[in-house]
């Protein structure tokens, strides 16, 4: 059975403060150039095109004739890579509204609308299908467990370009939705008003909750409160405009259906009512009806109170296309059910902790010695279909570790950095750049090695007796001209040489054999 849970400790007729303390308030208007701007929602909007939140991407303007908002009208694609993310860093740590929105609107003049994978954090968010003439946005709520979060996009191999057109993150208090775990997120599927056309977001609510308004169908009648309606604090904090009108049953007698908007699958669900009396009730009337689950009972008898809050809530509970719920009216009562507003959202699966921060921390330090890596972001290994492509993950450890670096012929150039950290790594791939200075020694601690291939670099002093000497490690140095044995005398050689290789710690010096091959055939000239 659900839990009911009346508002005892502030009536909404008093002068209760809601108090805001959740710091988080961003809105990205992707692929604009515009540094600031209000739009008529008083929502104060950021350009992305100063390189602060993602690089790499194209910018497009959708035609006029598909101009549906400012905000929208701008967009950003992603031609090449198969996965590119937004990164906002310095956030403080809690539970945060993120909210995606899409609008191909035909920005290319190929009538094609993408379809392409969302996800935050590493986690699987969804497949968003796009439009030429709607717009689609996805909302989800969760835990923050670092001061970071990246919102991704992603290829699929037939889906065409990704796209976003807008990416908004609103901080959230600590008590709000508590009853979920932590350790779970929620996905929107519906949030709404009843009684009203009107859609209800900032600043009605100071955490930018969209509430699409409905007026209900036939078997239902719309209602407007006559309480003054001032802020609250309590539990999921609804605004007080989404409760200054309702929706009833037809007649006292009449059930109230619910449309839920259940996806098409079994689901696991977290589900708000919020219920407030619009009228003061007289003596000789009452206002009692019970939530249905199908044909079942499925909470205590509910009576609004005007002026006062019932909020129901229930969580956890597994849903499908046939899962139905009404409001039944109970014996007795002489007024209809009555709704005021309704929150529907379907939990997903345990969020993930990401790459092991130790292999995140030394990939970072890649990034930072070479800025051709810089346009990587988000979680290196997920989700597992969108790693990075130059790197491989174990796909049987929690948290994923990150075991390759394929960074052959990438353009590097400068000393390579201290990656000690990142001791899963079995294979480390630095060909064909033009890598300069020693061969770090602290390579050589890596217990996993299995194959270095630092060929064709401009690496130079000998190679550290650690790395040569080490058992089971193909080391493969050939092409670097200055880069000689350990404890030997480089020798001098012309670009273009052949180079040195170590195969399991043994040398194989391909320009000493050349040399010596020469003097004998010298010395066996001469003594003819």
């Amino acid at each position: 059975m659900a839990a009911i849970h009346p508002l005892s400790s502030c009536l909404i007729l008093s002068l209760c403060i809601l108090s805001v303390s959740a710091d988080v308030f961003l809105s990205i208007d992707c692929g604009s150039s515009t540094n600031s701007y209000t739009d008529e929602n008083l929502i104060a909007w950021t350009g992305d095109g100063d390189g602060r939140y993602i690089s790499g991407g194209e910018t497009h303007t959708v035609p006029k004739n598909n101009s549906i908002s400012h905000v929208l009208d701008t967009l950003r694609a992603f031609p090449t890579g198969k996965k590119h993310c937004y990164y906002i860093d310095s956030i403080r740590r809690g539970r945060v509204l993120v909210r995606a929105t899409f609008y191909y609107g035909n920005y290319d003049g190929k009538s094609s609308p993408p379809t392409f994978d969302l996800f935050f954090d590493g986690n699987p968010w969804a497949t968003v299908e796009t439009s030429s003439s709607e717009y689609y946005y996805y909302e989800v709520i969760y835990v923050m467990k670092k001061d970071t979060i990246s919102v991704c996009v992603g290829r699929r191999n037939d889906g065409g370009l990704p796209l976003i057109s807008a990416l908004e993150i609103r901080g959230l208090e600590s008590y709000m939705y508590q009853f979920l775990a932590e350790d779970r997120p929620m996905f929107t599927l519906r949030r709404v008003a009843y009684g009203t056309n009107a859609t209800i977001r900032s600043f009605d609510d100071p955490y930018d909750r969209i509430w699409t308004g409905d007026v209900g169908g036939r078997g239902s009648t719309q209602v407007t409160s006559t309480a003054l309606l001032n802020p609250i604090t309590f539990l999921d904090s609804p605004p007080p405009a989404v409760l200054r009108h309702a929706v009833t049953a037809v007649t006292p007698n009449s059930t109230l259906q619910l449309f839920m908007g259940f996806p098409p699958y079994i689901a696991t669900a977290y589900i708000n009512w919020f219920f407030t009396e619009v009228a003061v009730v007289q003596p000789n009337q009452t206002r009692n009806f019970t939530l249905f689950m199908g044909n079942r009972s499925y909470s205590s008898p509910i009576e609004p109170i005007y002026g006062n809050l019932t909020q129901l809530y229930v969580s956890n509970v597994t849903v499908s296309p046939n899962t139905t719920f009404s409001l039944v009216p109970n014996a007795g009562s002489t007024l209809p059910p009555l709704i005021s507003a309704l929150e529907v959202y379907l939990i997903g699966n345990v969020l993930t902790e990401g790459t092991n921060g130790t292999d995140v921390d030394g990939l970072s330090l890649l990034q930072d010695a070479f800025g051709v890596l810089k346009g990587w972001s988000g979680d290196p290994c997920l989700p597992a279909p969108y790693s990075w492509e130059w790197i491989n993950c174990s796909s049987d450890s929690t948290p994923p570790r990150v075991t390759a670096l394929f960074l052959g012929s990438f353009g590097l150039s400068g000393a390579i950095p201290n990656i000690s950290s990142m001791d899963a790594l079995q294979i480390i791939d630095l060909h064909n750049n033009s890598l300069n200075g020693s061969i770090p020694d602290s390579l050589s601690s890596l217990p996993n090695l299995k194959q270095l291939n630092l060929a064709d670099n401009k690496l130079s002093g000998s190679v550290p007796s650690s790395l040569s000497q080490k058992n089971g490690l193909n080391l493969v140095v050939s092409g670097n001209p200055d880069l000689c044995l350990p404890g030997a005398i480089c020798p001098t050689t012309k670009p273009g040489s052949s180079g040195n290789s170590l195969i399991n710690g043994k040398m194989k010096n391909n320009i000493l054999v050349t040399i010596i091959t020469s003097l004998i055939i010298v010395s066996i000239s001469c003594t003819k």
